[in-house]
């Protein structure tokens, strides 16, 4: 999740009934892109700590199609509550 004390613009909102949902994704698709996000840090430390050899990898192409559909809705939002701020601003820039 995104540190909120450098200002950085939200990534979740909160859906209908209350769940923390991914910009642009489903509740599902929020709980699948978490867990493939999650994946490959939980292999390597299971790994060492079981001396494993090859664990099968994480769905990299899934993760990466949902990656892309919040990335785009997100970067959707952002246009649009900054045309929504520039609108209502009463600030006139004359240069």
């Amino acid at each position: 999740m995104i540190d909120q004390r450098h200002n950085a613009p939200r990534r979740y909102f909160v859906d209908a009934q209350g769940h923390r949902v991914l910009i642009g994704l489903s509740l599902d698709e929020t709980a699948e892109f978490e867990a493939l996000d999650i994946a490959p840090m939980e292999t390597v430390q299971l790994m060492a700590e079981s001396g494993m050899g090859k664990v099968a990898p994480v769905d990299d192409v899934r993760w990466l199609e949902l990656y892309s559909k919040h990335e785009g809705a997100w970067r959707a939002w952002i246009a649009q509550s900054q045309a929504g701020r520039a609108q209502d601003s009463g600030f006139v820039n004359y240069v």
